[in-house]
């Protein structure tokens, strides 16, 4: 099955970011969407009112996920899907804490509730199931990137020994080198790095390398990986957010 797959750090809807802010963005995400049309979408930072708006201008996609505060608001990993294209079977989150199941929760040095949002799926024709799974790591506890990491592994590893094709994507607030990114090449492909078009994927709007390499694309050992790219592209002028959204296309295994 031949799947393409996006993440993308939308940027929070702030007034500190002036004509950066998000009502001047909103078009040229959406642009950027339904240019590559992804079958699979994995956002982060979006609040609920950003969130409202893609939806009503993407419409050849649904979406879940909920808020990482405790009472399921804030932020969102929100996964968007296109229908017609893939069928969400099963979907769930949890926070990257002691306590992964009570909303809200945070551990070790995370200054924020962090999560990771994920879904089952299955081709429109009836392929075999697939898991995709998207995150974002904390941006200034080095401790819990690294244990919310193996605490995200600790989830996939079960589903892909199994044999079922796992995608993790996400904001990983870390570069290569780091623990984080290095468990999961371990585990899985990197599909920038396998495709040698890695590079910094966070620029503040600048277009310009401030955070280096941050956001990521991993597969499992038996998903082929066809195209990898960091999507560089102004809209009217515009960069859509202050990180590139960045993309692959993907071949997954046929059904045992």
């Amino acid at each position: 099955m031949l799947i393409d797959v996006m993440s993308f750090n939308l940027r929070i809807w702030t007034p500190v970011d002036g004509e950066n802010a998000w009502p001047n963005r909103q078009a040229a995400v959406v642009s950027i969407i339904n240019k590559y049309a992804p079958a699979i979408l994995g956002t982060q930072e979006g609040l609920p009112p950003m969130l409202a708006g893609l939806d009503s201008a993407l419409h050849e996609y649904e979406r879940f996920g909920f808020g990482r505060d405790e009472d399921r608001s804030g932020e969102h990993n929100a996964v968007y899907f296109r229908k017609g294209q893939v069928k969400l079977v099963e979907q769930g989150q949890f926070w990257l804490s002691k306590e992964p199941s009570v909303p809200g929760s945070i551990s070790w040095d995370s200054s924020l509730p962090r999560i990771c949002t994920w879904g089952l799926f299955q081709g429109s024709e009836g392929n075999a199931p697939f898991a995709v799974f998207n995150t974002h790591l904390d941006h200034e506890g080095e401790d819990a990137r690294r244990s919310g990491a193996e605490l995200i592994w600790q989830k996939i590893e079960p589903l892909q020994a199994e044999g079922i094709p796992c995608i993790l994507m996400g904001d990983f607030n870390c570069e290569p080198g780091s623990a984080p990114v290095q468990l999961f090449r371990s585990h899985l492909k990197d599909a920038l790095w396998e495709m040698g078009a890695g590079g910094h994927t966070f620029h503040a709007f600048t277009g310009l390398g401030v955070g280096g390499w941050i956001d990521y694309i991993f597969a499992s050992p038996g998903v082929q990986i066809l195209e990898a790219e960091i999507v560089k592209e102004k809209v009217a002028g515009r960069f859509p957010s202050d990180h590139y959204p960045i993309r692959a296309r993907l071949v997954l295994p046929p059904q045992p």
